[in-house]
């Protein structure tokens, strides 16, 4: 089993290569599902881990269709990405009716080479899972991060079944959102998945002292005064029981 672990910080991939991950992918902004990390961050994780790093190459939050100067962006973020030498990159683009952007995401594998290609949960807001496997299968994509198009993969795990059955030996399924130690081990038992996507994070308290409640520097009521990181024991927990 290969657990990839969902990160947004350097701390949380020493975290996940200490509980036994064998990839992150490093974002940034994970309240939004992720967007592109900074340069610095991706930098200072190489430099930490030993394991493979996915570097997510999303302009912004929101969906799938971008315009032309933020698909220039992420093509600049690709060549950057391979400049820094990560092992691999995230990415993905619709059309506007739901399908995959098949000429631009051809141009992004393209510039991507040889690093490996996943495509990220984009393919869950397609009109057709299995028009999009094809499509990605014809465009010689490694993986598709999905949760089988529902809020969870324990809600999506009929198609994920099914989509791991299409897909064979052609392109890989890897199954993400919502996996814990409590449900990994049925996940994988009726799926057949080889790879599970996780984050398997916990709450530190922040160390500050003086405090500002009425005031916060992004979503209401959000947590301003602690940070998300990897827990290494879950992620241990997490191998333990998608092995058993």
């Amino acid at each position: 089993m290969i657990l990839e672990v969902c990160i947004e910080s350097a701390e949380s991939a020493i975290a996940a290569e200490a509980g036994g991950a064998n990839r992150v992918e490093l974002c940034d902004n994970l309240m939004e599902g992720g967007t592109t990390p900074s340069l610095g961050a991706v930098e200072l994780t190489l430099k930490n881990v030993s394991i493979d790093v996915m570097m997510m190459i999303r302009p912004r939050g929101g969906d799938f269709l971008y315009t032309d100067l933020e698909y220039d962006i992420m093509m600049r973020d690709i060549q950057l990405a391979k400049e820094l030498d990560v092992y691999g990159v995230v990415f993905g683009l619709l059309t506007p009716e739901g399908r995959i952007d098949k000429p631009r995401t051809a141009k992004l594998i393209e510039a991507a080479r040889p690093l490996s290609v996943t495509v990220h949960r984009a393919f869950d807001m397609t009109i057709d899972p299995f028009e999009a496997l094809e499509d990605l299968i014809e465009l010689g994509v490694d993986r598709i991060l999905t949760s089988g198009q529902e809020p969870s993969t324990e809600q999506g795990i009929e198609l994920l079944a099914e989509l791991v059955e299409r897909a064979g030996d052609r392109i890989i399924i890897l199954p993400g959102c919502g996996i814990e130690e409590s449900n990994i081990s049925d996940l994988v038992s009726r799926t057949g998945v080889k790879e599970c996507h996780v984050t398997g994070k916990h709450q530190i308290p922040s160390l500050m002292k003086y405090t500002n409640p009425r005031v916060f520097m992004g979503v209401p009521d959000a947590p301003e005064y602690e940070k998300t990181v990897v827990d290494p024991q879950r992620i241990k927990a997490l191998r333990a029981a998608a092995e058993a």
